[in-house]
């Protein structure tokens, strides 16, 4: 008996690193000191630029719709999610991703699964003006069975103290500006999988469609000097929003124009119009939430980026026992 034997098989493993080193920008950044393969990734932490930096990490995974990327057998998408998912949050403290780490666990390491799947990471991280610092691969056939894989992903980021975005900058009369998603992006697939379980090689392409990265968009977004906070619009849908209002705020809400999958799910489920908006994004990625002094400085610049601008309201004072947001009629 030898660890191949039990269904592990290290030759692989080796191999697909060593494909990613081939494939690896990290020796065009002087600021890392190791390389992909390494006990640990070396960033050198150098900002001459900030007065008092501060480091923001992220942490998060692409949950369940990982079973539709085995199903129909594409992984890259599945790989951009699981940065996208990281960096899109981090952005929202005001932070600057420097680097990714992911982490893949299979029964059988496959080299063509495994190299689609770093595909979608790696070119994500470059979009995100970050590097894929490192990560790990587990080939565990006790724990998975056939194709089925999972991931996580961590993202490290820094921003200067002053710059940290947040609630605590954020005022009544502040306007509230969505940015598009591209489409369900990761959330919600336990129930988009069942709902859409009788037609599904229908809606390949939509529930495949990667999460869109925000973090070009961010960057520009942080020279704004009125931008108070950006809520990532994740699983919970609208309820994110609560993470940037401070108490005693609410948000008055703008119905906007639903893209029709999402309205597909509602028709599907006859879920309310407003538990709808509690469970899906409803194609709003990010909530910019800006001075109105600077709103117009916002439309352009997101257009800019291929997104669309909704103009979806007003912070506004809380009244006792008020929801925290609500349609404004």
């Amino acid at each position: 008996m030898d660890y191949r034997s039990v269904g592990v098989d290290v030759a692989e493993a080796d191999k697909l690193v060593q494909w990613l080193k081939k494939k690896s920008s990290l020796s065009s950044c002087s600021r890392v000191l190791s390389g992909i393969g390494a006990y640990s990734g070396l960033f050198q932490a150098v900002f001459p630029d900030m007065d008092e930096p501060c480091i923001s990490a992220s942490v998060d995974g692409v949950g369940t719709k990982l079973q539709l990327a085995v199903h129909f057998k594409r992984y890259v998408e599945v790989g951009q999610d699981l940065v996208a998912m990281c960096v899109n949050d981090l952005i929202c403290s005001g932070a600057k991703p420097l680097f990714f780490m992911d982490y893949y666990a299979c029964a059988q390491l496959l080299q063509k699964p495994a190299r689609e799947f770093l595909t979608g990471v790696q070119k994500a991280c470059e979009q995100s003006h970050c590097y894929l610092l490192g990560g790990e691969t587990a080939e565990m056939p006790d724990s998975y069975t056939g194709l089925h894989f999972d991931c996580a992903g961590f993202a490290l980021g820094v921003v200067d103290r002053a710059k940290i975005l947040g609630a605590h900058k954020v005022e009544v009369g502040d306007r509230l500006i969505g940015v598009s998603s591209s489409g369900f992006h990761s959330n919600g697939f336990s129930l988009l999988r069942k709902i859409f379980q009788s037609d599904i090689s229908l809606w390949e392409e939509e529930l495949l469609k990667p999460t869109a990265l925000y973090v070009s968009l961010s960057l520009e977004l942080f020279k704004i000097k009125g931008l108070k906070a950006i809520a990532h619009i994740t699983g919970g849908g609208m309820d994110n929003l609560l993470r940037v209002l401070p108490k005693k705020t609410a948000a008055a809400i703008n119905i906007w124009n639903i893209p029709k999958p999402f309205m597909e799910v509602k028709r599907r489920t006859g879920m309310d119009l407003l538990e709808l908006m509690k469970v899906l994004n409803c194609g709003i990625g990010l909530i910019v939430v800006i001075s109105a002094k600077d709103v117009n400085q916002i439309g352009q610049l997101v257009k800019s980026k291929g997104f669309e601008v909704i103009d979806l309201g007003v912070v506004v004072s809380k009244k006792e026992q008020a929801p925290s947001w609500y349609i404004h009629s």
